[in-house]
């Protein structure tokens, strides 16, 4: 190679002897030393079956990478796993894993002069994690979505993750028996790879495949199948080829225009709440100024174009078959809903990459719509404010008979009582449920609340019960739900002060959530609150709990810093 690579920094010059001494450990020639040092960031594990197929993508990223003249260095990324910690403490680490992940990412790429990074995931934070990691170095690098699960089977139905937490409220109010509930816990989950609906994996990959930092058609490829190793040998060299056509970096492909192609197909597909507060976050790292209003903006214009779980028929394993992302971005491209002129890690342009992609899905399905056919005119992720939510909080509006409600306040100051009422048959019809102290500090760790959300669902109250929190749901919640209510109740937002039987409304059409509670008696309320104590005073959740901004801001923990 002729231009300078970043790892000369310790390959190059008699002072940099010794460094070279310790590559020659690792089975290195003095020839390897001109050809650009590539990172796998790898974040196989035996936690969880969303990562625990990784590891012969990663070893199929570096036959990539060394079949194009990279030399791969892998190192290993975190994960949680966000099925078996929900509804426990362990799920205040989910959010968190995912600064983690991005500092694993950083710390290795900078300290290490890598020239490049491929990076793989497979569970929830993995993505935005490794989205982040890869902005803030700004070398040449790579997503490699680890895979979507298959659906399992039980009684001629299509099983997954979120069929057991629903199987929960159903068993507990006396709809399912014992015998279909144990079976349907031993069929939801059949191999490796991510929840199989729109949830936040396939969610997140999506929108990193519309954004450009993977290849096309990889977001929604199942684990166990031989494309995805395929498709994994063909990133690690891409990515070779982005390092030598100069460099194509991270910031270069994701820009203003690239997360609005994100927002626009999260929204086409019916993806994952969280998807708001990652792109913000990865906004953030990228520098590229977006807003919670932006996700409104967007929504109005954009229609619901596929029928996925949660609030659909089909899992995304039926989307890759229907034509993928890519079918989907060709629809919303010709419909001048997205921007063709985008780079994509691939050196080429969205538009490039969809030119043979057909202008209108088949006729022979019905998991992607048509444009003039679509599920909903407009997108199902809605941004709601008002005095209970003056920053703004996300609802998921798509799937409901009704989008509006007025109700008592059922007021939880945890997961695990709201939980247990649920379950003890103590929440009626009309009751709207506020789970608060879940936020972002008060957490801390902004827990997901799909055991309670799905306790609702398989208690026949899904659409009967609001449940409004300063925490996060699950991609695989639907239901008259509305998170990420900022200013969070540990803070001091107007979600600290709600008492039970006070009434509530939310109103999805008309972007409203409202405690009808005069501003005096509030004010009266804020003079006599104070904020609980601090769960945790040390550790991760506590440097997480003392660093971290607001949900509507992405929850990131730089937001603040000089």
């Amino acid at each position: 190679m002729t231009e300078t690579l970043r790892s000369e920094h310790i390959t190059v010059g008699a002072a940099r002897a010794p460094n070279r001494s310790m590559f020659y450990a690792m089975g290195y020639s003095k020839s390897d030393f001109r050809n650009p040092m590539i990172g796998i960031a790898n974040a196989h594990s035996t936690i969880t079956p969303c990562n625990s197929g990784l590891q012969r993508l990663a070893d199929a990223a570096i036959e990539g990478v060394r079949a194009a003249g990279g030399n791969p260095q892998m190192f290993g990324t975190p994960t949680i796993a966000d099925g078996m910690s929900m509804g426990t403490e362990g799920m205040k680490y989910s959010l968190v894993s995912r600064e983690v992940i991005a500092d694993c990412v950083e710390t290795c790429v900078q300290g290490q002069w890598m020239d490049g990074v491929v990076t793989i995931g497979g569970c929830d934070k993995n993505m935005p994690g490794a989205m982040i990691g890869m902005l803030r170095c700004n070398v040449p690098g790579i997503f490699v979505y680890g895979g979507t699960i298959l659906p399992g089977h039980y009684k001629g139905r299509d099983l997954n993750i979120v069929s057991v937490f629903e199987a929960v409220g159903e068993h507990a109010a006396g709809r399912m028996s014992d015998a279909d509930f144990d079976a349907i816990e031993q069929c939801s989950v059949p191999t490796s790879g991510s929840c199989g609906g729109m949830y936040t994996a396939n969610t997140m990959s999506s929108a990193i495949e519309a954004m450009g930092m993977s290849l096309p058609y990889s977001s929604t490829m199942a684990n166990v199948h031989e494309e995805k190793l395929q498709s994994a040998r063909d990133s690690g060299q891409a990515l070779l080829a982005a390092v030598r056509a100069g460099g194509l970096k991270p910031r270069d492909i994701v820009t203003r225009k690239a997360l609005e192609n994100a927002i626009a197909v999260v929204m086409a597909t019916g993806g994952s709440t969280n998807a708001v507060l990652h792109l913000l976050a990865i906004a953030h790292a990228a520098e590229v100024p977006l807003t919670i209003e932006d996700f409104e903006i967007i929504r109005k214009r954009t229609p619901v174009l596929c029928d996925l779980k949660p609030s659909g028929k089909y899992v995304a394993t039926d989307l890759h078959r229907a034509g993928g992302i890519p079918q989907v971005m060709k629809i919303l491209l010709e419909a001048g809903l997205l921007h063709g002129d985008c780079i994509t890690i691939n050196g080429r342009t969205v538009a490039e990459n969809l030119k043979d992609v057909p202008a209108q899905p088949s006729a022979e399905q019905d998991v992607i719509r048509p444009i003039d056919r679509p599920m909903y005119a407009h997108g199902h992720l809605a941004i709601l404010k008002g005095n209970l939510a003056e920053d703004g909080c996300v609802a998921k509006i798509t799937g409901l008979k009704k989008s509006t409600m007025t109700g008592p306040a059922r007021v939880f100051d945890d997961e695990q009582s709201a939980l247990e009422a649920i379950l003890a048959g103590k929440i009626a019809a009309g009751d709207i449920m506020v789970l608060r102290y879940l936020g972002p500090k008060g957490g801390p760790g902004m827990p997901e609340m799909l055991a309670p959300t799905s306790a609702l669902v398989g208690a026949g109250l899904g659409e009967s019960v609001g449940l409004i929190t300063d925490g996060r749901f699950s991609g695989g919640t639907w239901g008259m739900v509305v998170g990420h209510v900022a200013p969070e109740a540990m803070v001091g937002g107007t979600i600290a002060l709600v008492r039970e039987g006070d009434t509530i409304t939310i109103d999805a059409p008309s972007l409203n959530l409202t405690l009808h509670v005069s501003d005096a008696e509030l004010a009266r309320r804020r003079a006599a609150w104070a904020p609980p104590a601090k769960r945790y005073t040390r550790g991760v959740l506590a440097k997480f709990g003392a660093l971290v901004g607001s949900a509507h801001q992405g929850a990131v923990l730089d937001a603040n810093l000089p």
